[in-house]
C-alpha cells in the first residue's frame, strides 16, 4: 500500500550495512497534526541515497509503502520510503520520482534478525 506523509525531519540515523550487503537508513518525521507524532521511516538498498539531500529541520513530503510481516511468531510493520521531496513544492527536485512496487521489499537479504 502506498501513502504520503508531510512533516518536519526530526533526525536521520546512520546507514546500516549488513553482512549480506543489504543496506538500510532510517529517519524520523514529525507530523504537523493537532497532536504531532514522530514517525520512523526507512529507506532500503539504493534508496538510502534519498536522505543525502535532506537534513533535520527540513519540511518534507514522504511517499512510502506500508509493509507487514511475521518473524518467529512476532509481527512487524515497516514504513519504507521511496520518494522524499520538499513539502512546500518549491526549490529543488523530488529526491525520487519512481514508485516502488508494493512487493519490492526483499527482507531475505537482511541478517537473520528483525529490523
Amino acid at each position: 500500500m502506498a501513502y504520503d506523509l508531510t512533516g518536519t525531519v526530526k533526525t536521520i540515523f546512520d546507514l546500516q550495512t549488513f553482512a549480506s550487503g543489504f543496506t538500510k537508513r532510517e529517519f524520523v518525521v514529525t507530523t504537523e497534526d493537532k497532536f504531532p507524532q514522530d514517525i520512523k521511516l526507512g529507506c532500503l538498498k539504493d534508496r538510502t541515497g534519498l536522505l543525502d539531500a535532506i537534513k533535520p529541520g527540513d519540511k518534507v513530503k514522504v511517499s512510502f509503502n506500508l509493509n507487514g510481516r511475521e518473524y518467529n511468531g512476532k509481527y512487524f510493520v515497516d514504513l519504507t520510503a521511496w520518494r522524499i521531496e520538499p513539502a512546500d513544492g518549491a526549490g529543488g527536485r523530488p529526491a525520487e520520482d519512481e514508485r516502488l512496487p508494493e512487493d519490492s521489499t526483499d527482507y531475505s537479504e537482511a541478517e537473520d534478525a528483525p529490523f
